[in-house]
């Protein structure tokens, strides 16, 4: 078993979400074990098994480009073990704390809401992976895809507790469809007292990750490769409150009525000879 990826609440300096991503060779188990979280897995390629509250589930992903696959989830006290078939299985597992509101289940593909969101240069689909209306305490998935050049996240929204926003930690582990692809990712504030501000912009390549602790949020991918995120929150929100939305940057939201306003042409301003 190799652990790929881990965010725990103490490493990342937060309360809340707790996140890994492992790869099993061919044969390998890995059970998964909490008292007081809910657990949530999400397989990311290959084929295994989900075992859990007296069942199997066999479970599979070409890659996260092409197809969805099924997430098991189970409350506190509730082991779930993961067992890779003939040839390695990758996978990601998060927790939350809990008090066991909801029971064990498999998420089945079919079940998962897909949408599209955004428009202009900010185009991406959003698969609701773990979110409203699928029941669970704390956690909330997302898988969302964004054409190469795109930006998700726009207009950039916070959920940190500033203007009245709600609460939760989050974790983006990104995927590139190209091996040169790169993401750049901010985290910043820049409204309310002015000790208050900050800018911390991130990149990374495939496999990479970033968390988002506080502030506002966006992310792009290069114009070379397309881009996917897995996205595991996390907060102060329980069962049918998780689906209450973000507070957003509302000197940005003026795009959303027109994504083509203001947008320019080529060439802008030369001397009159154009190659």
């Amino acid at each position: 078993m190799e652990q790929i990826r881990s965010v725990t609440p103490e490493s990342a300096g937060w309360k809340y979400l707790a996140f890994e991503v492992i790869e099993l060779q061919a044969g390998e188990s890995s059970t998964h074990s909490e008292d007081a979280r809910e657990q949530a897995v999400v397989p990311l390629s290959g084929a295994g098994t989900l075992s859990f509250d007296g069942a199997d589930h066999e479970v599979s992903r070409d890659s996260v480009f092409t197809e969805l696959s099924s997430v098991g989830y189970v409350p506190p006290k509730v082991d779930i073990t993961v067992t890779a078939g003939d040839a390695p299985f990758t996978y990601a597992v998060g927790s939350a704390p809990a008090e066991g509101m909801y029971g064990a289940k498999l998420i089945e593909p079919s079940t998962i809401r897909s949408e599209i969101r955004g428009g202009g240069q900010a185009y991406r689909q959003v698969n609701h992976t773990l979110a409203m209306p699928i029941e669970a305490e704390r956690l909330i998935l997302y898988e969302v895809y964004v054409p190469r050049g795109t930006w998700s996240g726009w207009s950039p929204h916070c959920h940190d507790g500033f203007d009245g926003s709600p609460y939760l930690e989050e974790v983006y582990y990104f995927r590139m469809d190209r091996p040169e692809g790169f993401w750049m990712h901010r985290n910043w504030r820049d409204k309310g007292p002015e000790e208050d501000h900050f800018n911390d912009l991130f990149t990374g390549k495939d496999g990479d990750l970033a968390t988002v602790p506080k502030g506002y949020h966006s992310s792009v991918a290069c114009p070379g490769a397309n881009m996917y995120f897995l996205n595991y929150l996390a907060g102060d929100l329980i069962g049918d409150e998780r689906g209450t939305p973000p507070c957003f940057d509302s000197d940005c939201t003026w795009i959303e009525n027109d994504w083509t306003a203001g947008e320019w042409g080529l060439p802008v301003v030369t001397n009159g000879d154009m190659q």
